[in-house]
């Protein structure tokens, strides 16, 4: 079976307090779009996975790689399964592509098999490979609460381009979450007004209201994502923002050309610069 594995990006992200756990309690919104990686699963004997990308591990280190562990785990299924990722989504980007492909093998796993999971045991299973997985079981426009992992899909009117541009370094969630002080007079995103807005279509004003309070932390250590912010701004954006804790920055524009057209604008070195549609 061969998947789309489709990337994400933040419209909202805020974080409510530091957990007892260590972790941290968030109410975010996340949108998947178009940009994707190729994700193909066969059953196999045993499980093993291999990609394109020298550098990414194929243990369980890797959440695809974790995801058909506990799907083994949690069907009690003997067999196995080769995984194969042709990755596109940059790495260290905030793009959820890691999480995305973790879904993706669970989707695939219980399709071969035949297992008919629900919805809902796939996310316990996906939420149990990271935060972020359970949305990807989703996807489109959904708010996630709890540690991300508590999903409720947004009726959404999202209409536009989206150009995101991934620079040429990646940044640590792990730093960003450790060094984010939340009684420092940081934007926070009104999250009810964005569900509004994508709910009635009120695209220019969502734009303008996006806020993610991880800004604080990571355009201090890398002033060059509030510089991409600026030159989007410039060139005809509605909204620019940084995706998850970076380092990829993103424009919503409602015309496609202007959004290219803002590719040449951008010296920053980077590893990822084009446009794409919401999915």
């Amino acid at each position: 079976m061969v998947l789309q594995s489709f990337g994400k990006i933040n419209l909202a992200l805020d974080v409510l307090g530091k957990r007892t756990d260590g972790y941290h309690d968030v109410r975010l919104i996340m949108q998947t779009v178009s940009l994707c990686d190729r994700v193909e699963v066969e059953i196999g004997s045993e499980l093993s996975l291999k990609s394109n990308l020298p550098f990414i591990p194929t243990d369980n280190r890797n959440i695809a790689y974790r995801a058909a562990e506990e799907f083994f785990a949690y069907t009690k299924i003997k067999g196995g399964a080769k995984i194969y990722l042709d990755k596109k989504i940059p790495v260290g980007a905030g793009l959820g592509g890691g999480s995305s492909n973790g879904a993706a093998v669970i989707c695939a796993l219980n399709s071969l098999y035949k297992t008919n999971l629900s919805k809902s045991e796939m996310e316990k299973l996906a939420a149990k490979t990271g935060a972020d997985t359970a949305f990807f079981i989703t996807g489109g426009t959904c708010l996630a609460e709890g540690l991300g992992e508590v999903i409720t899909p947004i009726p959404s009117k999202l209409s536009g381009y989206v150009l995101i541009l991934k620079p040429r370094f990646s940044v640590s969630t792990k730093w960003v979450y450790e060094n984010l002080a939340l009684d420092s007079g940081i934007l926070r995103p009104d999250i009810d007004k964005i569900i509004w807005q994508l709910k009635t279509g009120d695209i220019p004003s969502l734009a303008q209201n996006m806020a993610n309070v991880l800004e604080s932390v990571t355009e201090k250590r890398y002033p060059q994502i509030k510089a991409i912010k600026e030159i989007m701004m410039k060139n005809g954006a509605l909204g620019a923002m940084m995706s998850g804790s970076g380092s990829a920055v993103f424009g919503i524009f409602d015309d496609e050309k202007a959004a290219r057209n803002c590719t040449e604008k951008i010296d920053v070195p980077y590893d990822l610069s084009d446009v794409f549609t919401f999915v």
